[in-house]
């Protein structure tokens, strides 16, 4: 099996660098800078940049202190409130540079500050040492939402997307679908085979899951011993049984050997299926317990098969 640490590093995307300042020669001087070595994304107040970091999610801020509208203050501030913008690092440009600014802003979350005028050799250097350490930091928290065994999302990274999937689908009133899976008589396979083989099937069909979901968006996780999870953001319930009707004949032309399972003496996969548009009263909890219901009922009626909520 390839390292999952050198897999995840040769998969990260360039650099993403938002420059924020009000000023068009210092962004033109800025993106001078960096666009051969990040991708550049730009914003000249307040409001823009708080966009900008939603839509673009960049790896690091340059952000200008005194701007018309949200200062960088309340710009940083708020950054480091929001759980998904709270891990960006932000390196102050600022012409003013006291002892009592560099204490707010560090007390605010900033990792660094730059004064002005720009000095190219030393932003420079600065961005590259954040963005190297921010690099870092995400190939490292990307290793600890893997489960180990099989190289796809363990249940901690299951639960945070099921959360950022379910507000997302939220806001844009989109429904969100979860298909709950689990390998039929597995105690039998590992009872029959040992556990090493049991580990090799399940190796073997998180692979298979994995390509059955073509679109970016879409996550396996495994969330068990024999249990795996896929959520299905802005699809709808015929899409989300397509998918699962997709899952079931891969498994079928996989033909993996159970001679100890009563369905047919070959690996299955029970599913259960469940579709919800997320509304200002829905519950993600509700959204988990009808799928655990459509799963259940679908090994009660014989395994092998999809049930949908």
């Amino acid at each position: 099996m390839p390292d999952i640490a050198s897999m995840i590093a040769n998969s990260l995307p360039r650099g993403r660098l938002l420059v924020v300042d009000d000023q068009p020669t210092n962004i033109r001087l800025l993106y001078e800078a960096f666009h051969q070595q990040y991708d550049i994304f730009m914003a000249a107040n307040g409001e823009e940049a708080l966009e900008q970091v939603k839509r673009a999610q960049p790896d690091l801020v340059l952000l200008d202190v005194m701007m018309p509208g949200i200062d960088g203050y309340e710009v940083c501030r708020r950054l480091k409130s929001d759980p998904q913008s709270a891990q960006i690092p932000v390196i102050f440009v600022t012409a003013q540079r006291s002892e009592a600014d560099e204490v707010m802003g560090f007390e605010l979350g900033a990792v660094d500050f730059i004064t002005k005028p720009i000095n190219p050799v030393i932003v420079k250097a600065r961005v590259a040492t954040h963005m190297a350490l921010k690099r870092q930091n995400d190939l490292l928290r990307s290793i600890a939402m893997l489960d180990g065994l099989t190289g796809v999302a363990n249940r901690r990274k299951f639960d945070e997307e099921l959360v950022r999937l379910w507000r997302q689908c939220q806001r844009d009133n989109a429904p969100l679908s979860l298909i709950m899976l689990d390998v039929d008589y597995f105690k039998l396979y590992n009872d029959s085979y040992g556990h090493q083989a049991g580990d090799d099937c399940l190796r073997k069909l998180a692979e298979l899951f994995r390509h059955t979901l073509q679109r970016p968006q879409d996550l396996l996780a495994r969330i068990g011993g024999e249990e795996f999870a896929c959520i299905l953001p802005w699809t709808e319930a015929k899409g989300a049984l397509t998918i699962a009707n997709r899952i079931k004949e891969a498994v079928r032309q996989q033909a993996l050997e159970h001679r100890a399972s009563p369905s047919g003496q070959m690996v299955t996969v029970s599913m259960g299926v469940v579709t919800q548009v997320p509304g200002a009263a829905g519950r993600i909890a509700a959204l988990m317990e009808l799928a655990d219901l459509a799963l259940y009922r679908q090994k009660a009626n014989g395994r092998d098969g999809i049930c949908v909520a």
